[in-house]
């Protein structure tokens, strides 16, 4: 019912700092350093993505920098060792990269960044080509709507669809992005319902539900 979902399009960046698979080390750290980012978009072709370098891809070079490790550690290691000799960013980066599409939700964002592991992730298109980029960061920008923006959404889409007859009774107050429903309504079994469609609200920290059955 609380159909306004925000969307990786709504918050992600378009413009994105990107290297090619042959950008040198100091190429990519320098481009790093400058953006202060912590991973880069690597592109071919017509803007195509094919792999991510982040700081840890860049880091397994200082790691095991004057060190030989061991054939064990080798081979336990080997995308880390084979990385640490490597100076280009196609044997740096991480391939194939973790991407997600502009019109997914923020929540599924948020669960692939946390599952996979990432900051951020490449937005790119059914063809993998790059429209932009997503950071943790860029989904918490939704925490930054105003108490009466989120009020009027949760007016809107929850009590007013809701409640169609008993909605005048009902008083929606947000305060730092925590919402109170109170007042009485004609169906008492809506209201788990409300409380649950208004924290789903993107923006909304917490819900405390009054409301009251007849």
């Amino acid at each position: 019912m609380a159909d306004s979902r925000y969307t990786v399009a709504d918050v992600m960046t378009t413009t994105v700092v990107t290297v090619t698979p042959d950008a040198g080390f100091k190429e990519i750290v320098a481009a790093m350093g400058r953006w202060r980012l912590t991973a880069v978009p690597v592109i071919e072709g017509e803007a195509r993505v094919v792999g991510v370098v982040s700081e840890a891809d860049l880091l397994t070079k200082e790691e095991f920098q004057g060190q030989q490790p061991g054939m064990i550690e080798q081979m336990r290691r080997l995308d880390e060792t084979a990385k640490a000799g490597s100076s280009l960013a196609k044997d740096l980066m991480t391939s194939p990269a973790v991407t997600i599409h502009a019109d997914a939700t923020l929540p599924q964002a948020a669960r692939l960044m946390a599952g996979r592991g990432v900051k951020r992730l490449p937005v790119v298109d059914n063809s993998g080509v790059l429209k932009g980029i997503v950071s943790r960061a860029d989904l918490l920008k939704v925490f930054l709507r105003s108490d009466a923006d989120l009020a009027a959404q949760v007016r809107g889409e929850v009590v007013d669809r809701l409640f169609a007859v008993s909605h005048q009774n009902v008083r929606v107050h947000v305060e730092d992005g925590i919402v109170t429903l109170s007042g009485s309504v004609r169906d008492s079994d809506l209201i788990p319902i409300a409380e649950r469609l208004a924290l789903a609200i993107e923006g909304v920290v917490d819900v405390n539900c009054t409301l009251t059955g007849p």
